[in-house]
């Protein structure tokens, strides 16, 4: 098998799918396993402390340290697994060493980026939203990349979000569509219980993180210093 066979990739919405379905098969598919399984275990506490019955007096006193709380591990703890977690999706995908420790090397070589990083994405697609939703849409698919960018490229916060929007000129439909499809596929797997709805978070990774190397294939060869510019929004 050519472990260079992701180079040869050209961006699709059914060749990111197919090859993300045949990758996560290969030999670190129980590392993706174990991935996923621990994402999803430490992404609880966030829906945890947002939770209220409406309570006030006493209540309120314990609410409000639950919601600071979730509002830390939201944005100071998360974002670090779930960016290491389509970095590891990533090298699987390229073939490469799959590491478990890949899920927590940001806390060590790159937390400041990852967490600033995740604010801007979260703060422009909020923004987005509030202006009539469909331009927090487009924002959503133009920066999907960028926490592969900051994993993969080391690339700062704003280059990473520069370099987002350029890559994904042009392919932001492919983006859009394989989001609708993750959701049906997601459905799927809902109705096949526990075991469905892993497989269908790794092969949603495995086929995001597909075609982010397609692209990335692309744009090395037609764009190898990207510049956003006005006129490419």
């Amino acid at each position: 098998m050519n472990n260079q066979e992701y180079l040869s990739l050209t961006p699709s919405i059914g060749g990111s799918f197919s090859y993300g379905w045949r990758k996560m098969f290969d030999n670190a598919f129980l590392y993706l396993l174990v991935a996923v399984i621990i994402a999803g275990i430490l992404n609880g506490p966030v829906g945890a402390g947002w939770k209220a019955d409406g309570n006030l007096g006493w209540g309120a006193l314990v609410l409000l340290p639950l919601m600071i709380f979730g509002l830390a591990y939201s944005f100071m703890f998360m974002p670090v697994i779930n960016f290491g977690e389509k970095y590891l999706f990533l090298k699987a995908m390229r073939n490469e060493e799959a590491d478990l420790k890949l899920l927590f090397e940001g806390f060590r070589t790159n937390y400041l980026n990852i967490v600033l990083a995740n604010l801007i994405v979260f703060a422009l697609v909020m923004i987005g939203f509030v202006m009539l939703i469909i331009p927090g849409i487009i924002i959503a698919c133009r920066l999907v990349f960028v926490p592969l960018l900051v994993m993969d490229k080391n690339l700062e916060p704003m280059k990473a979000v520069e370099r987002s929007w350029q890559m994904t000129k042009g392919h932001g439909w492919k983006v859009f569509w394989m989001g609708v499809i993750s959701i049906f596929i997601f459905i799927g797997g809902l109705i096949a219980f526990f075991v469905g709805v892993l497989l269908s978070f790794m092969w949603i990774h495995s086929a995001f993180a597909t075609l982010y190397q397609s692209i990335l294939n692309q744009d090395d060869d037609e764009n190898p210093i990207p510049i956003l510019g006005v006129n490419e929004v």
